[in-house]
């Protein structure tokens, strides 16, 4: 059973950083790419980043390239999402999700504000 328990998130100022963990369960996270989207408030699902399992490649939209980077720790079967330079438009729950077997977590709030 694949389940996925998202934390970390909270309250930041603009320019911050977060580091967001996702526990896995039910699967090996170095074996399956994983993904990180986020949803604010009254829009739809947004991917912020892609883990390929094979190569590790990493894929960020432009919204936050340069800003975020997904990593995962095999030895624990976690990701995990380091989140620098926040800006408000950042403001969102966060969730962690296996690409191919599908699935989102609770999801964790980041929000961004002065």
């Amino acid at each position: 059973q694949v389940q996925l328990v998202e934390s970390g998130g909270g309250l930041v100022q603009p320019g911050g950083s977060l580091r967001l963990s996702c526990t896995a369960s039910g699967f090996i996270v170095s074996q399956y790419w994983m993904m990180w989207v986020r949803q604010a408030p009254g829009k739809g699902l947004e991917w912020v980043s892609f883990l390929n399992s094979g190569n590790s490649k990493t894929v960020y939209p432009d919204s936050v390239k340069g800003r975020f980077t997904i990593s995962r720790d095999i030895e624990k079967n976690m990701l995990y999402l380091e989140m620098n330079s926040l800006k408000p438009e950042d403001t969102a729950v966060y969730f962690c999700a296996n690409v191919e077997l599908g699935g989102l977590g609770q999801g964790t709030q980041v929000t961004v504000s002065s």
